[in-house]
């Protein structure tokens, strides 16, 4: 199907792309056939920039396709032989078209999508940022199943793909702020199969440009062998795995980064109290499920709430993590929170981050104000003072 309103959406996507601008073009509302959604992104593949794109079909398979700049236009043209609704984020602006069941065709535009003639020098700026993610031909992610031999992704491991890509955005963030000439020591809690591991130590030494010490801690130790053998393998001789509990993990040093994903519960809390305990300098932790505060929460003001289990379930989730960004304040950290990814990808989304600020001074009045915030607010969720 082609009308002009369709070409002009089609010229947007290639012109966005050709700028560098894009950030994504997602296609859904599907007529016919097994696509339920589809989604590009400009990535940085074998040295050229294409618009990777993953078509999510039934039965949670995906497909995905490498298109060529020249040959998005086109392409996009393709899509709407199945689609009926498009969206286009561009770092300028937004653009959207829409076919009704009668075949009316709506484009809908805001902003300035920029030519590519106009924005040559933030493509060559895009182009060089591209060169920081992970391609998946990472010999990492080859041994850990997430690609194949050839560095294409599997379907079933696209999501955690994402997920890796954005730490690995996150853990160059990070580096900015640590301590610059000196080994790097980061201790990843809870590493689990240690995909965060491998790609964090991966982004510090190959993309920064940092020597690295990485200790990772997990009480599996099937897991632990596997990880220190994939290692091993792939030349990554900073890291080591060990077997224990976090509680009983005493480090050589204090850390430069501390990490953890999906630290069950209290495990997170733990991970966090490690960090603050041992001065690590930063802090990247993405929580798991939230069972204490939903069994324990004593807080009367916020029954109209908690009477509702799933009301409740998302209210201690987000209450639980904003009294941990209190905490790590009132030891002397910057903190913030955001998203990890896509949440299509995973409810479990939220990244904390912390700072410790070099200057923080624990006599302070403002050190004693922001543990008497902590204080009050873990006794209004708890009805009691927190362990300190």
């Amino acid at each position: 199907m082609e009308n002009e309103k369709i070409r002009q959406f089609a010229a947007l996507t290639s012109q966005s792309a050709l700028s560098g601008g894009l950030k994504n073009i997602t296609f859904h509302s599907p007529e016919k056939g097994e696509a339920q959604k589809a989604k590009g992104t400009l990535r940085l593949i074998g040295g050229s920039m294409v618009m990777q794109c993953e078509t999510f079909l039934t039965e949670g398979r995906v497909t995905q396709e490498n298109v060529k700049l020249e040959e998005i236009e086109e392409y996009t043209l393709r899509m709407f032989d199945v689609f009926k609704k498009a969206d286009l984020t561009d770092s300028g602006g937004t653009a959207s078209l829409m076919i009704s069941k009668k075949g009316a065709v709506t484009l809908l535009k805001k902003g300035e999508i920029p030519s590519a003639s106009l924005a040559s020098a933030a493509f060559a700026e895009n182009n060089r940022a591209k060169n920081h993610l992970l391609t998946g031909g990472e010999n990492f992610l080859t041994a850990l199943g997430v690609s194949d031999k050839n560095g294409r992704v599997h379907d079933k491991k696209q999501s955690k793909f994402r997920q890796i890509c954005r730490f690995a955005e996150y853990i160059v963030e990070a580096e900015k702020k640590l301590a610059r000439n000196k080994k790097l020591f980061v201790c990843d809690l809870c590493c689990g199969k240690s995909y965060l591991s491998f790609a964090a130590y991966h982004v510090l030494t190959a993309v920064c440009g940092r020597e690295v010490e990485m200790v990772c801690v997990d009480l599996k130790k099937s897991v632990m062998d596997f990880c220190a053998d994939i290692a091993g393998k792939c030349g990554m001789t900073g890291m080591k795995f060990l077997c224990m509990n976090i509680d009983d993990f005493v480090p050589e040093e204090n850390p430069d980064l501390v990490i953890s994903l999906h630290a069950c519960d209290i495990a997170t809390d733990i991970v966090l109290r490690f960090a603050v305990r041992h001065r690590a300098d930063a802090v990247l932790s993405t929580p798991c499920c939230h069972h204490q505060m939903f069994a324990e929460m004593d807080c009367p003001a916020l029954d109209f709430i908690s009477e509702r289990s799933i009301l409740k379930q998302k209210m201690a989730a987000a209450a639980t993590d904003a009294l941990r960004l209190l905490m790590l304040e009132a030891e002397g950290y910057k903190t913030d929170a955001t998203e990890l990814i896509d949440p299509e990808d995973t409810p479990k989304n939220v990244m904390l981050r912390a700072y410790r600020k070099k200057n923080w001074n624990p006599s302070s009045k403002e050190a004693a104000e922001k543990r008497e915030r902590y204080r009050e607010t873990y006794r209004f969720l708890y009805g009691r003072d927190p362990e300190l």
